[in-house]
């Protein structure tokens, strides 16, 4: 049964839709966790001393062992469970330095965008997946190319 404080809990939460030769990293809930089975755009809760795309890179090299460039924000979402609201906020990336690991998740793989839909996604991923399903992934701005800059948030 769902407490008062579970209820109106705001939980932010940031996640990285990691892009590399058109297609899109999605990564399957390990078992043990809420959620398990489901697929995701990996990330996690941000501090309260982090920015989004600072919370993010840290999940990022916590989760796959590898670091990456964060974009152009997606979308954000509410989506409320039975332990609270998660808040989250999808961004577009690459990957900076090494290659994503499989530490936490049962599986990760490399998707191309019609194929999202195929896949049972978690319910705060659905918008960013329906999104991202009808982008062209081969052109994607990366945050890393001269000229670009990131912005704080």
């Amino acid at each position: 049964m769902e407490s008062q404080t579970d209820i109106g809990r705001d939980i932010p939460v940031v996640a990285a839709a990691i892009v590399r030769n058109g297609r899109v990293l999605g990564a399957q809930r390990g078992p043990g966790r809420s959620l398990a089975g489901y697929w995701e755009f990996p990330g996690g809760k941000v501090k309260p001393h982090e920015t989004q795309r600072e919370a993010l890179e840290r999940e990022i090299r916590e989760e796959l062992l590898c670091d990456i460039r964060v974009g152009q924000e997606i979308c954000t979402t509410r989506e409320r469970y039975e332990f609270g609201t998660v808040i989250l906020s999808t961004f577009l990336c690459h990957v900076a330095h090494g290659m994503p690991t499989v530490t936490e998740h049962s599986r990760i793989r490399w998707l191309p965008p019609k194929e999202l839909a195929r896949y049972q996604w978690a319910p705060a991923d659905r918008e960013a997946m329906r999104l991202i399903a009808h982008m062209d992934l081969h052109h994607v701005p990366d945050p890393g190319a001269a000229g670009m800059m990131d912005s704080d948030d």
